[in-house]
């Protein structure tokens, strides 16, 4: 029988998603026969985790969130004791974090994405860095976690409400439709359309139930849902992802085709709650939620 420790938790702003995904992969695994153990890494805990990792699972399961859990911090230390771990290394763990750098290697790899740049938060106080609509966004947060779309006629200042860093990613608003399409090794599962009934897709929407509707396959015509899952596989291998990533996508269907879709990032490591968007794509191309996770723990790994 594995024994596999299930971190979840964290101090990021996605701690209490973190914790679903965490309970809902711990309760699966014990149904597939593992041998489980459910760690809450708080702030401060290295010293615990440690103390847990000696002696060694079989495999970590790592469903935390946001930074510390997904951005190659925690893929580190694991991969100093040669712990196996799930979804992504070190390497593209932080790349994909990183929306700046992950982007500019998207676009060297030939992916289209929305015109973007960096700045530092202040800089917005002395205008609109680009041409009106756009999206700011933390550089390093996962979850649509303090993104703004700042409209034309839209009178509230556009450095939002403090959220995050200094550094942040201000892109062109692709106008039209939400897509999102799970990788799995190297495995594009199905392309989901997101209609928020309110506003847009942004923390709220995704985490609430009744707040958004999933349409799986999305309505899109079969050539922009087989570019989407090509975007997805070629993002994915572009990081050097591992295990099961999401890549998120704009469609602007007034372009009719293709030509109309822009990858906007990559998540290495998508919630697993009951609202989640791989276990939903998994499930309708016949893989059970039990089996998606335990595949998961087979496949972990340490190193890059």
């Amino acid at each position: 029988m594995k024994k596999v420790l299930v971190l979840m938790g964290g101090w990021s702003a996605e701690r209490e998603v973190s914790l679903v995904s965490g309970k809902a992969v711990s309760g699966a695994l014990k149904e597939r026969g593992y041998d489980t153990t459910d760690f809450d890494f708080r702030k401060g805990g290295v010293k615990r985790l440690l103390q847990r990792l000696d002696p060694a699972p079989d495999a970590v399961f790592n469903a935390l969130h946001g930074r510390f859990g997904e951005d190659g911090a925690v893929q580190g230390l694991l991969d100093l004791l040669e712990v196996p771990y799930t979804h992504s290394g070190l390497l593209a763990s932080a790349l994909a974090m990183h929306k700046p750098t992950a982007k500019r290697l998207f676009a060297a790899a030939g992916l289209r994405c929305p015109e973007g740049l960096a700045i530092e938060r202040a800089e917005l106080v002395r205008g609109d860095p680009m041409p009106r609509p756009y999206v700011v966004k933390p550089a390093n947060e996962g979850s649509s976690v303090g993104v703004h779309i700042v409209r034309a006629g839209d009178n509230r200042p556009p450095i939002g409400d403090g959220e995050g860093g200094g550094e942040i990613m201000v892109e062109r608003f692709i106008e039209g439709r939400e897509l999102t399409v799970a990788v799995m090794g190297e495995r594009a599962l199905a392309v989901t359309e997101l209609r928020p009934k309110q506003g847009f897709y942004d923390y709220s929407a995704k985490y609430t139930a009744g707040l958004t509707d999933h349409l799986i396959p999305a309505p899109v015509p079969a050539a922009v849902h087989e570019t989407a899952m090509a975007m997805a596989r070629e993002a994915h291998r572009t990081l050097g992802c591992r295990g099961v990533s999401r890549a998120d996508l704009r469609y602007d269907d007034r372009a009719g085709g293709p030509e109309g879709l822009y990858l906007l990032e990559v998540n290495t490591q998508p919630g697993m709650t009951p609202l989640s968007l791989v276990p939903e794509q998994a499930a309708h191309v016949g893989i059970p939620f039990g089996e998606l996770v335990s595949w998961m723990v087979e496949h972990a790994q340490w190193g890059a």
